[in-house]
């Protein structure tokens, strides 16, 4: 099994290079069902290609994408209608977020890339009264029930792809050309750092090595600011 396993591995490389499909817009509907039902203005951090917010675009009044990458961000610029809701920055969504506030951020496969609890901060300052955070987010795997989402997934991501592709070759879309890294923070640690920062939250593993966050801004004033930071 040792000696098979390199060879398994390589298999499956080989396989998601000519068969590949994007993890993130698999949780481009879950994302949809979170929208406030009033929501005139959202915020896509990490918007890469644009696939998410042009999506939004349908449902928000207006979505703002935001995106350190020059090259990615000027690609989704290329893909959207210029008549469509959408505007594209390149910028640190930490420090030169457009002005809100939002009735819904989202940030998909991002977060990771920044300082965790910094990242959740500066949304929550930035998310209008009645808002929701959305975020789907990738972990290092540690526990043991890590692990074995992660073998389930195998299967079902191989399923996935060839579904997708229906069983041809295909080439790499462009959402998956944005530079990425690795995670470095375990489920518990993002779920201990979110519940100190967004007490509420409600956070879940999912298949495909993604885990989600959502967080309600709620209306009522309390000690910490003008609005209740509690789910």
């Amino acid at each position: 099994m040792t000696i098979l396993l390199p060879r398994i591995m390589r298999a499956l490389e080989h396989f998601h290079a000519t068969h590949p499909w994007d993890h993130n817009a698999h949780y481009h509907r879950w994302i949809l069902r979170q929208l406030p039902r009033r929501s005139t203005k959202a915020l896509d951090v990490g918007s890469g290609s644009g696939d998410l917010a042009r999506l939004l675009a349908s449902r928000v009044g207006a979505v703002h994408g935001i995106d350190v990458d020059s090259t990615i961000a000027d690609r989704a610029r290329d893909l959207t209608d210029p008549a469509a809701p959408v505007t594209f920055t390149v910028g640190d969504a930490l420090k030169e977020v457009p002005p809100g506030p939002y009735d819904l951020i989202t940030c998909v496969a991002t977060i990771h890339h920044m300082p965790f609890s910094d990242a959740l901060t500066c949304f929550r300052q930035h998310l209008a009264p009645g808002g929701t955070l959305a975020v789907v987010g990738v972990y290092r795997p540690q526990s043991r029930s890590d692990y074995l989402i992660d073998a389930v997934a195998i299967p079902a991501n191989v399923a996935m792809a060839w579904i997708k592709n229906k069983g041809r070759k295909a080439p790499r879309p462009v959402s998956m050309t944005a530079p990425t890294r690795p995670a470095t923070m375990t489920f518990a640690d993002i779920v201990r750092a979110a519940h100190q920062k967004l007490p509420g939250a409600r956070l879940h593993r999912r298949l495909f090595w993604r885990y989600t966050l959502v967080w309600h801004r709620h209306k009522m004033i309390d000690s910490k600011g003008p609005y209740v930071t509690t789910e």
